[in-house]
């Protein structure tokens, strides 16, 4: 490795490398971090944390309601959460649509009962707002 080390008052600074081997190792460092990646999940699959199919992934990547997709995922109905937050079916259908906010109390119900945190709720632009 061709490696040339600028000083700034008798102490190293800089290291200057050829630009293909920088390449060369910022590419194995992205290989390490997958590597990395792959072994994190792969030890929250053998710990019981829940993994969702690409269908769901790409529903939410679409910007579908974060609602409606993990009411649907959990075989749920309007009716049926919304007996189990005590809210009526049309309410949660205003919150799915984006035709209403729900209010923190009932965000804290509705995480709950389908088991995910509430910020699994939001959609990305109310994040941002919140932020």
């Amino acid at each position: 490795m061709n490696i040339q080390i600028i000083e700034h008052n008798g102490t190293p600074e800089y290291a200057v490398i050829p630009f293909a081997e920088w390449r060369a190792i910022t590419d194995r460092l992205e290989e390490l971090e997958d590597i990395a990646d792959a072994k994190s999940i792969s030890a929250g699959i053998a710990s019981g944390e829940e993994t969702f199919p690409l269908e769901f992934s790409k529903r939410l990547a679409s910007r579908e309601s974060p609602l409606k997709v993990l009411r649907e995922y959990r075989g749920l109905t309007l009716a049926a959460l919304g007996k189990k937050c005590g809210v009526s079916a049309a309410a949660l259908s205003q919150i799915e649509t984006g035709k209403r906010s729900p209010s923190v109390d009932l965000l804290g119900k509705l995480s709950r009962a389908l088991g995910c945190d509430m910020d699994d709720l939001c959609e990305v632009g109310e994040l941002e707002m919140a932020a």
